[in-house]
């Protein structure tokens, strides 16, 4: 399987490109939006290219061509205003569905947030985002793509411990992005992950055994 990462320089999207072009089973193509993040990517003999979120839907979708998935987990980022939030994690997200559909790619993974499906328990601070991500959520899932929606818990620098917890309605918590990284792999090609949404937090399962009990 060939799979376009979207927010490949992005701290999970590096480690997932990194995870996949070591992998025998994946390739992969890092989508990138300035030509001088592709130097570290070509190191490693990754393909990418560039194009940005607000791009057209047809430049994404050229860019996604010949590739059989698409993981996306680009965001605006802590930094930006929730401009940005609406355009990259709301209408950049729903354009890459849309470009997925032109492209004809079926297979869709998703990196959302932690209770981004239950209004109830988003939090007040950052609640636009929670907005963006609960409405692309619902987007794709009424797109027709073969989808899996990974809802990590808040995210940190810690290395992976490759234990997790993934199930519905989780309380919040905290999982290092390398874990999000390797659990987004995980599910790539696991069919009971297909059409699918679920929280993820760290936890004492290994990944493939929590993925398997989905």
């Amino acid at each position: 399987m060939k799979v376009l990462i979207v927010g490949a320089n992005g701290q999970i999207g590096k480690k997932l490109v990194k995870l996949i072009n070591e992998s025998s089973e994946h390739t992969v193509r890092a989508m990138i939006r300035k030509r001088e993040q592709a130097e570290d990517f070509e190191k490693m003999g990754v393909e990418t290219v560039l194009e940005s979120l607000e791009g057209t839907v047809d430049e994404l979708a050229d860019a996604a061509k010949g590739c059989n998935a698409i993981v996306f987990t680009a965001g605006s980022g802590g930094h930006t205003g929730y401009d940005k939030t609406l355009l990259i994690d709301l209408d950049g997200a729903v354009k890459t569905m849309e470009a997925a559909q032109k492209a004809g790619i079926e297979r869709f993974v998703m990196v959302s947030a932690i209770q981004a499906n239950n209004r109830e328990k988003w939090s007040d601070a950052i609640k636009p985002y929670f907005v963006a991500k609960h409405y692309a959520d619902r987007m794709l899932e009424s797109s027709g793509l073969n989808y899996t929606i990974v809802r990590p818990g808040g995210l940190t620098d810690d290395p992976g411990t490759g234990k997790i917890k993934a199930a519905d309605n989780l309380e919040r918590g905290f999982i290092p992005r390398e874990d999000v990284a390797k659990t987004v792999f995980a599910v790539l090609d696991k069919e009971n992950t297909y059409k699918r949404s679920f929280d993820l937090v760290s936890g004492d399962e290994d990944v493939e055994t929590a993925i398997n009990n989905i």
